[in-house]
């Protein structure tokens, strides 16, 4: 059951077999239906969760009611609003199930326990962080400096099967793009 879960910490680290028993015992195991919230604006998160199978997105509604979304995460990716589960502050972010979904989940005490218990995940986590910080700046520059046609090269690059499991107006809005564009660059790649 834990074993994408391990696979993942275990690319990044080094634990004993001891270390992975005890892991266990810090996360919640969690299914999510499809189109079923992980968490919802306003609410507290409560939880990281590491993504097993399915795919989920990020997103906040603007003042319209449309979702722009800012992260897709699907096996072996971690899913939180970040700054609601470090600060106790209330989530400004949506997390829904593209698909069915199974996670495990850390809440903000367990993973501060478990930093402390296993100093050797403390690494692990810097590590995710820190390439999380490259991804954000990357992102940050696709969105700035790339044209449409340069954005979506990149994600069908870096993420070709993202392409087939999310519909294209989900990719659009993750690429700051108009669907209509999205499928312009499709059929003008063909």
């Amino acid at each position: 059951m834990f074993e994408t879960l391990f696979y993942h910490i275990q690319e990044k680290v080094e634990l004993t077999a001891e270390e992975l028993v005890q892991l266990e015992s810090y996360f919640i195991p969690k299914k999510l239906k499809k189109h079923q919230y992980l968490l919802q604006e306003g609410e507290m998160c409560k939880y990281m969760a590491f993504v097993t199978k399915g795919v989920l997105k990020s997103f906040a509604l603007d003042e319209k009611g449309v979702e722009n979304i800012n992260f897709i995460g699907w096996e072996g990716w971690w899913m939180s609003d970040s700054y609601s589960f470090f600060t106790g502050e209330k989530a400004i972010l949506n997390i829904d199930a593209l698909e069915e979904v199974e996670l495990f989940l850390i809440s903000k005490e367990k993973y501060d326990q478990l930093v402390i218990d296993m100093p050797v995940m403390n690494s692990y986590f810097r590590i995710l962080y820190e390439r999380s910080l490259v991804n954000k700046d990357r992102r940050i520059l696709s969105n700035i400096a790339f044209n449409a046609e340069e954005k979506y090269a990149q994600i069908i690059t870096c993420y070709p099967e993202l392409v087939n499991r999310i519909p294209q107006n989900l990719l659009a809005s993750y690429l700051g793009l108009t669907p209509e564009t999205v499928s312009r660059i499709k059929k003008k790649m063909k």
